[in-house]
């Protein structure tokens, strides 16, 4: 593979964003309003928003796109940070790239004041598990949630 080059997103990246964004949805079998999209990618070129993104690139394409907020927390001072999304194309999984994206968000958020990362996958995601073990601690809290 060649190099991988991952950089924060800019307006002129939709065309290559789309089609990652759409195939993360399918991986969790999920549909999401034009609407949402088009707030989401709003809100990660808003400079005053707590939504960032980045794509990684590998010879002109986008190969892996991750997502990731900046909020408060009761627990510190520092803002702390959620990778929300995070997908690698199936053609380059198994290259890197998926740590290259977590170890991007965690330079960044770590320049940008914050005092962790955190996420959250599947428990059928054996495969992203596997990274996340290795480059992270698994905390042994069970996520609960309620749709209002």
């Amino acid at each position: 593979m060649s190099q991988i080059d991952i950089r924060q997103v800019t307006a002129g990246d939709y065309a290559a964003w789309l089609p990652l964004w759409q195939a993360y949805l399918r991986f969790y079998n999920t549909e999401l309003p034009e609407a949402v999209t088009q707030s989401t990618w709003q809100r990660m070129l808003d400079t005053n928003e707590p939504t960032h993104a980045a794509l990684a690139w590998a010879d002109g394409k986008a190969v892996g796109m991750v997502h990731f907020i900046y909020h408060r927390s009761n627990w510190a001072i520092e803002n702390a940070c959620y990778l929300q999304d995070l997908l690698v194309a199936p053609e380059t999984r198994g290259t890197g790239v998926g740590r290259q994206l977590i170890e991007f968000v965690y330079t960044t958020a770590k320049a940008d004041g914050c005092n962790k990362v955190h996420w959250l996958t599947h428990e059928t995601n054996a495969t992203a598990i596997q990274l996340y073990e290795r480059i992270a601690e698994r905390p042994g809290f069970i996520q609960f949630r309620k749709a209002i």
